[in-house]
């Protein structure tokens, strides 16, 4: 079949939405590190947006790819001129595809890291975006600081080093900036974590400062770091979906992606160069990004977590087979109605009750099969951010903490690695061998995985919360997941 490229889009099917733009007019104002799916079915489709509407033609994206598995990106943008498919799933069976064309360059890093950082360095380049996810903000688990040890951070502060890391790249392409007299770009973080801009502006100017400790001041004075809130069900593209696109699309797209319908984006409004008029393409930009990510992360995203384990260990293997079973949904209810809502500020424009109906909606979508696999992965990074937290205001007001409780302890079963018939599972965590130890230990010392300091402090010690956490936890080991969980609701 023939490959999607700028010159077959004219034999794409009248029905396949595509650039109704001239590409050869756009110029970068954006290089984005890390062009995964969730970037390309996020802050690249708005961007498409704008564009098809005749807006943000020097707002163009460059993609950067820094490990070796970004070089079949590379590959495929190549072959492809940095075109792609993206495809809404929606819930009654229909398919909806567009092709991209936002992405008009593709840097491979490790090949010419040089090229990448006049890249940034350049002044049409007014962003430097990332999705790099939580791990690649390299902070410390226990401390919260910046992590100087990993090796690739140890390498790239060498005098002399070509950079590696983005800290390596995004800090040597600003102090070139500097030198140059040119004006600071933005540097916006559309990870999936609390207070994103935040946390970008303490991991790049901590290490800027051991870089040099004068372009770390400048860096901290000049450059901003504009929070947000991002939000698009995203699963990891299938051979099925491929095969499926091209069907759809009548041509060969190697990697296509494909999501949900669904699609937020709060920012907030702080940027030094200028931004893409965002807010013509139904992006909220606010001043305060916080309720809203409180919103997401301690309903949507921690919801995730209190199907996902629950469910697997059920035996169901995608979102929407969890989300179907009614003791899971009612779980899922009873969680956000009483213990995270009560946790949350007003958010501006938002109706939290329609809100949260529409998250079991989303969940339910039996065409976007999002695997319960891969919302059970890097729960080490998950749970201390998304959930303790509403367990730890609820036990401070006297609230209800026990499907939270039970959440927790659906996890530690999980982290044993064996289902309930007695197949192994593939954990998949950053501190799988510790956790899975830990777990090991856990029918002799009920109390093992929750005595963990480094992710839960000091719940291990709080009478009330230790009562619900065994009350589930036992529940697990002699009913098994799914009558644990229908005893919730």
């Amino acid at each position: 079949m023939t490959r999607l490229s700028a010159e077959t889009l004219s034999s794409l099917p009248p029905t396949v939405a595509r650039p109704g733009y001239d590409r050869s007019t756009l110029t970068a104002g954006i290089v984005h590190i890390g062009v995964g799916g969730f970037h390309r079915a996020h802050q690249a489709v708005a961007l498409d947006r704008l564009m098809n509407a005749g807006l943000a033609f020097d707002w163009a994206i460059c993609g950067v790819g820094l490990l070796e598995p970004d070089r079949r990106m590379k590959q495929v943008f190549d072959d492809q001129d940095c075109l792609y498919t993206v495809v809404l799933k929606h819930a009654d069976g229909r398919r909806e595809p567009q092709v991209i064309g936002s992405i008009v360059d593709y840097l491979f890093a490790p090949d010419d890291p040089e090229a990448v950082i006049e890249k940034m360095a350049s002044p049409e380049i007014r962003i430097v975006s990332l999705t790099i996810t939580e791990g690649g903000y390299n902070f410390d688990r226990v401390t919260g600081e910046f992590d100087q040890t990993t090796p690739g951070i140890v390498a790239d502060l060498r005098d002399g080093a070509l950079p590696t890391t983005a800290f390596g790249f995004v800090t040597e392409a600003l102090r070139r900036r500097r030198d140059r007299g040119q004006p600071a770009f933005t540097v916006q973080s559309c990870d999936n974590i609390q207070s994103n801009g935040d946390m970008a502006k303490r991991m790049f100017t901590a290490y800027a400062r051991l870089k040099d400790a004068e372009l770390g001041a400048w860096i901290e004075a000049n450059v901003h770091f504009p929070n947000a809130m991002v939000d698009r069900i995203t699963p990891v593209t299938s051979a099925e979906d491929i095969a499926e696109t091209a069907e759809l699309i009548g041509l060969d797209d190697a990697w296509p992606v494909v999501c949900e319908p669904f699609f937020q984006w709060v920012i907030e409004d702080d940027f030094s160069l200028g931004r893409p008029p965002y807010e013509r393409v139904d992006v909220q930009l606010v001043h305060d990004v916080e309720p809203y990510e409180y919103m997401k992360l301690r309903l949507l995203n921690s919801c995730h977590q209190g199907m996902c384990y629950f469910g697997f260990l059920g035996g169901y293997r995608y979102a929407h087979e969890a989300t179907a079973d009614p003791a899971i949904s009612a779980f899922l209810t009873r969680y956000m109605d009483n213990e995270a809502t009560p946790t949350l500020r007003p958010v501006p424009g938002i109706d939290l009750e329609a809100y949260k109906l529409s998250l079991i909606e989303r969940f339910s979508n039996p065409e976007v099969r999002d695997t319960l696999a891969r919302l059970c992965a890097e729960s080490s990074d998950r749970i201390p951010k998304w959930l303790v937290p509403v367990i730890r205001d609820q036990l401070a007001s006297g609230g209800e903490i026990v499907c939270g409780a039970a959440i927790i302890a659906s996890w530690a079963r999980y982290a044993e690695g064996v289902d309930e018939q007695g197949e192994p599972i593939d954990v998949v965590d950053p501190l799988r061998d510790e956790l899975m130890a830990i777990a090991g230990t856990q029918r002799e010392n009920p109390l093992a995985f929750i005595q963990n300091r480094q992710l839960f402090g000091d719940l291990a010690d709080d009478e009330r919360f230790t009562t619900a956490y065994l009350d589930a936890l036992t529940s697990l080991f002699e009913r098994g997941a799914l009558a644990t969980v229908r005893s919730y609701s």
